[in-house]
């Protein structure tokens, strides 16, 4: 694996440290575009074929297909040396996150906030809050590794093997938990979904990338503004459609920022505790704790989408995700990096 002990973490670009503030603004862009140009926005709304939006899609897939052109399944055969820490990621990410992301959406929305939020809207809130626990971060983890000098190639594996159990395991589990909390959820749009936002982009990124060859990363660096762009955008159409909730009960935003807010430190608590107990080398110590906590928020996004609408409880919901993610990412990354000291350096 490459070590990265001895180089400084790479600092964050203009757009990503401040991404949280250019999403606020683009939250309060659509807003006020519902407000100007509410036709234009039932337009956008209304560019549907089998449940798929279609402007949507475009911006799902800009978003998407620079991470998955920088995936590279050949460093799968890396996980030998190390395997603890991929195993502690494979073990919280689909075995004990979707549940408890799960567990805190019914408990904060069907018995600590139910007196102030309508049963129908409580429902719709669950179920985005389960699409963002479902979906294991992809891109932004490779910043958060950068951050803690993790090891590059290592995050490189977590990533690969994890977005290879998405293609086959995203669909059942979120399928599973939205019939446990009586959401009813189309199969067949479901699936399109996950074969539209993940399994297409990955082909098409492996193509890319075998066909641009030495080329790739500065073909990456070229099109991720077009990553940010789709964020930016998706983010902008969601809250113009949902302006008139947001300005009539802007404390709905902060009721599903709580359960995002625990899922996340107590996610990373238990993979990083974990990854101590277990003698992990901190530069996977911290990626693998990080990838855990993080969330594949355009895929999250996508599918609530595609099954619930544009204009649903459950797109707000892990549009809210998008918000609290990085103030929280880079305060668990500042954590990381201050509690180095107590993890080995070397492999045990």
């Amino acid at each position: 694996m490459t070590d990265l002990t001895a180089t400084g973490p790479a600092p964050l670009g203009t757009f990503e440290r401040w991404l949280s503030l250019w999403v606020l603004a683009a939250m309060i862009g659509g807003i006020g575009l519902g407000v100007v140009a509410p036709g234009l926005v039932q337009a956008v709304a209304g560019a549907e074929v089998a449940s798929i939006n279609l402007v949507v899609a475009v911006l799902i897939w800009a978003m998407v297909y620079p991470m998955m052109i920088g995936v590279d399944f050949g460093a799968v055969s890396g996980i030998a040396r190390q395997p603890r820490g991929l195993l502690i990621t494979l073990a919280v990410n689909w075995l004990v996150k979707p549940f408890t992301m799960a567990a805190l959406a019914v408990l904060f929305f069907e018995y600590i906030f139910a007196p102030w939020i309508d049963p129908q809207d409580a429902t719709q809130y669950i179920a985005g809050l389960i699409l963002l626990g479902a979906a294991p971060c992809t891109a932004m983890v490779f910043v958060w590794s950068q951050l803690t000098r993790g090891d590059e190639t290592y995050t490189l594996v977590q990533v690969s093997v994890n977005d290879l159990i998405m293609v086959v395991a995203f669909a059942p589990i979120v399928a599973f938990l939205l019939g446990v909390t009586d959401v009813q959820v189309p199969w067949q749009t479901l699936v399109l979904a996950t074969v539209l936002y993940v399994v297409l982009p990955l082909i098409a990124g492996q193509i890319t990338r075998r066909a641009m060859g030495d080329r790739t990363a500065a073909f990456i660096a070229r099109i991720k503004p077009f990553s940010m762009i789709g964020l930016l955008a998706t983010v902008a159409i969601l809250f113009a459609l949902q302006g008139q909730v947001i300005l009539d009960r802007p404390i709905v935003i902060a009721m599903i920022a709580v359960p995002i807010l625990i899922q996340s430190y107590g996610i990373f608590a238990l993979a990083y505790a974990a990854a101590h107990a277990l003698r992990v080398p901190h530069r996977i110590a911290a990626p693998c704790a990080l990838i855990g906590t993080s969330n594949f928020f355009e895929l999250a996004v996508a599918v609530a989408i595609s099954l619930f609408g544009l204009n649903s409880g459950a797109a707000l919901a892990t549009v809210v995700g998008v918000l609290v993610e990085v103030p929280v990412m880079l305060s668990l990354v500042a954590f990381a990096n201050r509690t180095r000291d107590r993890f080995p350096e070397v492999r045990t």
